[in-house]
């Protein structure tokens, strides 16, 4: 999945057209292709299923709509990230004073269902390829199901009330549906986690390395259960995903630096390459946005004081600060030190500490990979470490908080800090929400806002949002209202469809 090649339907709603000259015998044009020239090879069904893992990168593929929109509108709002106020990207969705035409939340829904709509037409007409074996068309149709449950996670976690679209229309009468209860869109994600969990492999191999797998699948599913409080289920699932091959990176950084890209602690993770030949672009730019002015970056978003705070907390055996720490965040510590691309050195913040336009940066993705500073770092969406946190948590709910520890010392372990000791159930479900998950996790991929969602949303020990961004000292918490839980319904959509209603305060 490293290279994107076969990605040659731009939107993959294929516009079937067909030319004809007046009164002469139509001559079918070979370099398009139609209804009838596609979904007949193998090629083709694996040019669909790229088509809609592609999606993740934005519903054009574009590394700045990427970054600038949907990364921002789904990272901004957590406790864990500042944003850059002098600069544009995600500063109405960062100070809670969006609107309904903001184009962070309108590009995460318009990602999510152009990926949908892909992974539709895969699961209605790979099963119609004859050229296709049984078993790579069930493997094909399991991933697009996946990749269908992962889209509705981003829209019934970010929008709630969202249309169910579960076929791919052309009829012009269904092209305008209504929304689906947030109940309804969790039970398809269920069904279709467990449909694609039967027929996932275990790994791809050669160019292939990346598609999503039977550890992918039971990991998100876990994650779903966790989101609902099935604490059960959740952990039952988790522990399937813990008894299987996968195992922590010995070195934290490696994580985030490309040399172990799909790696043992890889469940999941959008492919980039860095390739741009032949007019490609696929890179992402976060090594560009978290990097220091100083540094050669853009230093769009930093840490926040309260993250770095908690992480000046998280101690190894002897008293000093762990190795995850100084791998998560550049800050004012003696043995803090990051990549500067001005001067192709690794620099100690003691030595342009009076330089820096800024107290405090993050680490993580900022690595060079050559001398023009183009990134094709994998950007992790779920990781060993978070299923093993994950499964703490559920653990800890079902009264098993002795086993729950023993889960989060072995994160804690390879991070470098010390083992934590015996907590009570209350206690340790604080730790797991406001220190490990944070600490470990800090700026990826929108995992912090989804957690603060799911506590508020959640009945067991309810934690109010605002509260939250309150007492971490988010700025602009005071703007928080009860409607920014959500994102509101984009207005374009709201004007081309009358079917849909607003969200509640939007």
């Amino acid at each position: 999945m490293k290279k994107y090649r076969y990605l040659i339907l731009i939107g993959l709603v294929l516009a079937f057209t067909y030319s004809c000259s007046d009164d002469f015998v139509d001559v079918p044009n070979k370099e398009t292709l139609t209804e009838a020239s596609f979904w007949q090879t193998e090629q083709h069904a694996l040019q669909a299923l790229t088509g809609t893992y592609a999606a993740m990168h934005s519903s054009s593929g574009s590394k700045w709509a990427f970054f600038e929109e949907m990364y921002t509108a789904l990272a901004y709002r957590g406790d864990d990230v500042t944003n850059n106020t002098a600069e544009i990207y995600g500063r109405s969705v960062a100070s809670f004073n969006n609107t309904t035409e903001d184009s962070g939340p309108f590009n995460i829904w318009r990602a999510s269902y152009a990926g949908i709509g892909r992974a539709n037409q895969v699961i209605q007409n790979v099963p119609l390829i004859e050229a296709v074996s049984e078993a790579d068309k069930n493997v094909i149709v399991a991933e697009a199901k996946f990749l269908r449950a992962f889209y509705y996670f981003w829209l019934v976690t970010g929008f709630e009330n969202v249309p169910l679209v579960t076929t791919f229309e052309t009829d012009p009468e269904k092209l305008f549906p209504s929304q689906a209860s947030s109940a309804e869109v969790w039970a398809q994600i269920e069904t279709d986690l467990q449909e694609a969990e039967a027929n996932m492999v275990a790994s791809h191999t050669g160019e292939w390395k990346g598609r999503a797998t039977i550890g992918s699948a039971k990991a998100l599913l876990g994650k779903v259960y966790l989101f609902q409080e099935k604490w059960a289920e959740a952990e039952t699932k988790l522990a399937e995903v813990v008894a299987m091959d996968y195992a922590l990176l010995p070195n934290f950084a490696d994580n985030f630096n490309g040399s172990a890209e799909n790696g043992p602690e890889s469940v999941f993770e959008i492919q980039f390459t860095g390739d741009r030949s032949n007019d490609n672009d696929e890179r992402q730019v976060l090594n560009f946005q978290v990097s220091p002015y100083e540094f050669g970056g853009w230093e769009l978003f930093y840490p926040s004081q309260w993250l770095v705070d908690e992480m000046k907390t998280d101690l190894d055996g002897g008293g000093n600060i762990s190795e995850r720490v100084y791998e998560s965040i550049f800050f004012d510590d003696p043995n803090s030190e990051m990549y500067s691309r001005a001067d192709d050195a690794v620099r100690p913040y003691s030595d342009v500490a009076d330089a820096l336009n800024h107290p405090k940066y993050f680490k993580k993705y900022s690595f060079n990979e050559d001398t023009n500073f183009y990134n094709g770092t994998n950007i992790t969406v779920i990781r060993f470490a978070d299923v093993l946190l994950m499964y703490a948590e559920a653990l800890n709910e079902n009264n098993k908080t002795t086993e729950a520890i023993a889960e989060v010392n072995k994160v804690r372990e390879r991070g470098g800090a010390a083992p934590l000791g015996a907590l009570s159930k209350d206690e340790l479900r604080t730790q797991i929400r406001h220190h490990e998950r944070p600490v470990e996790l800090a700026m990826e991929y929108g995992i912090r806002w989804f957690d603060l969602y799911r506590w508020q949303k959640g009945s067991t020990a309810t934690e109010s949002i605002k509260a939250t961004l309150e007492a971490h000292n988010k700025p602009f918490a005071d703007n928080f209202q009860e409607k920014h839980i959500v994102f509101p319904i984009p207005l374009q959509e709201l004007n081309i469809n009358e079917n849909l209603n607003q969200n509640p305060g939007w």
